[in-house]
């Protein structure tokens, strides 16, 4: 894969997913007890041999700089493997980066000095697994300028994705970024093709699109509302069905963008269900991370004579719950359980401490909190939401570091 250059595009914000990106990225976001959301598209790279990779950050990026330094320091620069963490440079005139294409653009002179053929543009906030190889594969059989990654949705939900139509060949003959009436896919009037933010460019290629963009007033330096729909005219466009993969990795078709409270709360939950709708126990596909030394997670009878109980349950390394009922819950590292507290249906990430008695139910706990004694979150709806954010699923959502 030496010809191949990553990026992987890492900088935004994440408002609806506040107050969890109030203090760092969405990548940077914890997820299913264990992991930070760009380990997954970083996983998929490791995987598939894809090994000269530049993250491009920008919304507070500090702690996902850390992640990606403590976790990902794996590659081997002597034969020309990196990771890079690569902030905005002010390359164009002191601005931010202003779209996805826009942040790509404003590197293009690192770009410009690599030797590679082909750019792997990514997303670093989905939750997938996929073989990026299969689908470079595709792309050069093809004898594309740039391929699609996409997958079948319901038309309904057709309208958050850039929707497509293909020959019977792959080719994209049209491309609408979040149309409000989706095109269907033909002889199936209740699914659309929607694009996954996943694309394979000729370098070229890219380097032409993005210079041109540049100079257009009024564009929005999108891929999907600017770049694409001009490219599909000009030059050989293709779709990769992500669920028809013929690469290494299950063939589970699970992608989520987790970009709302309610969708990421959803996809930790679907890690719990009996057979998981993603397999993260795939032997020779394993999720990287960064993992603190901590001593096992453990149950412990109470003083009161309660034993700590975890049912259909994720449990890190380094939690103690003594006394208390976790059901149906993610716990992340160095949590405290504390007697009599029950936490169903919840996520608590690394740090927590449940005080005795305490009833958490359908909430999220963000890192470094104390939970006083007989605290309940979950059950009043009215009296959580004077303290707390609640998604429009009322999920309950306790903020980093929050005081009591």
């Amino acid at each position: 894969m030496q010809d191949t250059l990553t990026v992987v595009l890492a900088g935004g914000m994440g408002s609806r997913l506040s107050p969890l990106t109030d203090d760092r990225a969405k990548p940077a976001v914890p997820f299913g007890g264990k992991y930070r959301i760009i380990d997954f598209t970083l996983t998929n790279c490791l995987h598939s041999g894809l090994r000269r990779i530049l993250v491009l950050t920008q919304y507070k990026s500090h702690s996902l700089q850390k992640h990606l330094r403590d976790g990902w320091s794996i590659f081997n620069p002597e034969v020309g493997e990196f990771i890079s963490v690569v902030p905005p440079q002010m390359r164009g005139g002191g601005a931010w980066y202003e779209g996805t294409a826009d942040a790509i653009y404003h590197n293009l002179w690192l770009l410009s000095r690599s030797d590679a053929r082909y750019v792997v543009v990514l997303s670093g906030d989905h939750i997938y697994r996929m073989d990026y190889a299969e689908m470079l594969k595709e792309h050069k059989e093809n004898q594309a300028k740039l391929t699609i990654a996409c997958m079948c949705v319901e038309r309904h939900e057709a309208t958050a994705f850039g929707v497509m139509d293909t020959d019977k060949d792959g080719r994209i003959t049209s491309f609408v970024e979040k149309p409000l009436d989706p095109p269907s896919i033909p002889g199936d009037p209740s699914h659309s093709l929607a694009s996954m933010g996943i694309y394979i460019f000729n370098m070229e290629t890219l380097l032409e699109a993005l210079t041109e963009d540049a100079k257009i007033e009024g564009s929005s330096h999108d891929f999907g509302k600017d770049i694409i729909p001009r490219l599909i005219d000009s030059k050989s466009v293709y779709a990769h069905n992500f669920c028809n993969d013929k690469g290494r990795v299950a063939k589970d078709c699970y992608w989520r963008d987790v970009g709302t409270i309610d969708s990421f709360y959803q996809a930790n939950m679907d890690l719990l269900e009996p057979i998981p709708p993603m397999n993260l126990y795939q032997k020779d596909w394993p999720i990287r991370t960064y993992s603190s030394q901590n001593p096992p997670a453990r149950t412990v009878s109470s003083a009161t004579g309660n034993e700590g109980i975890f049912i259909n349950s994720i449990i890190a390394s380094g939690v103690i719950n003594s006394g208390g009922s976790v059901q149906h819950s993610i716990v992340s590292s160095n949590v405290r359980i504390n007697d009599s507290a029950t936490v169903v249906d919840s996520i608590i990430f690394d740090d927590v401490d449940i005080g005795e008695g305490c009833q958490l139910i359908n909430c999220i706990i963000d890192k470094h909190v104390k939970i006083p004694p007989f605290t309940q979150i979950g059950l009043n709806r009215i009296e959580d939401a004077k303290r707390f954010h609640i998604s429009d699923n009322g999920i309950v959502v306790v903020p980093e570091s929050y005081e009591f």
